[in-house]
């Protein structure tokens, strides 16, 4: 790639810092600092921001404009356990906006296989490409997850951290990033490995990669969405009750080829037999 185009990376990149950091914080707190570190700054504001968001109004929602609705009043988790979440989140929370300030880097530097406008490839193109980063990504986190299982002293001294919310009425929305930090970042790892391998697009990566706080909610709400074939917080729950079914990420379909699948119906059923 020539000096000129992954100039353009850069200036995107600049913008994004100008946006977040010039709205939120005074310009002599960012401003003199390194690139690299506007961008993790960012990274950080953004990612914070998103996650305590997320988190407040999804609880809001689900636990008071409609309580007993989703969840019965037994198993709304405590503000004691939700705060606890929040807490280890927090702590790990620099650490996860170190990888996608790595990944601007290595973008902005042309190591990757990333593109910066649609026009450039086509959008058929575009979305074949984002079909396939999509499945390597399904494909890696199913893996990372389940290693993070199988691998003793993996689950012992990172995943375990996570697992201790393992009753409906432990778990919650904030509950979606309270890992231990490399944990957190192993299993967004395979967003950063898919650039070297399929083209592209940056916006597209790094919105990517930001969606996966608001997934994460998500998934933890224990509320069952019953939409085939998506990886929902109905089956995300058996994972943290049983540990050994439904690794999967945004779909169920990796589980299902390799016979990992529970099936939250199948739950109930039993439960009504």
């Amino acid at each position: 790639m020539g000096d000129e185009y992954l100039q353009q990376f850069l200036d995107e990149t600049t913008w994004y810092n100008h946006i977040v950091l010039g709205c939120l914080l005074p310009t002599n707190l960012w401003y003199p600092l390194p690139h690299f570190l506007q961008t993790w700054l960012r990274n950080y504001v953004a990612g914070t921001l998103l996650y305590l968001f997320s988190g407040f109004l999804w609880c809001f929602y689900i636990y008071y404009l409609k309580r007993n609705v989703y969840v019965p009043k037994d198993a709304i988790p405590t503000n004691k356990a939700m705060l606890l979440q929040i807490y280890v989140a927090m702590k790990a929370m620099p650490w996860y906006c170190a990888l996608p300030s790595l990944s601007e880097y290595m973008i902005e530097n042309g190591w990757t296989k990333c593109y910066d406008r649609v026009s450039e490839v086509g959008w058929l193109p575009h979305l074949l490409y984002l079909s396939l980063y999509l499945v390597f990504v399904e494909f890696g986190i199913y893996w990372m997850h389940r290693e993070l299982h199988d691998i003793k002293p993996l689950y012992k001294y990172l995943h375990a951290t996570h697992h201790i919310y393992n009753k409906q009425n432990t778990l919650s929305p904030f509950a979606g990033l309270a890992f231990h930090p490399v944990d957190g970042i192993l299993q967004a790892v395979p967003h950063v490995i898919a650039l070297f391998i399929i083209p592209t697009h940056f916006t597209t990566h790094v919105g990517l990669l930001f969606l996966e706080a608001v997934w994460t909610a998500n998934i933890h709400d224990c509320i069952h969405g019953k939409l085939w074939p998506v990886m929902g917080a109905g089956y995300h729950t058996i994972h943290h009750t049983t540990y050994r079914h439904n690794y999967g990420h945004y779909t169920i379909w990796m589980d299902w080829m390799l016979g990992t699948l529970r099936d939250p119906s199948d739950e109930e059923g039993k439960k009504v037999m």
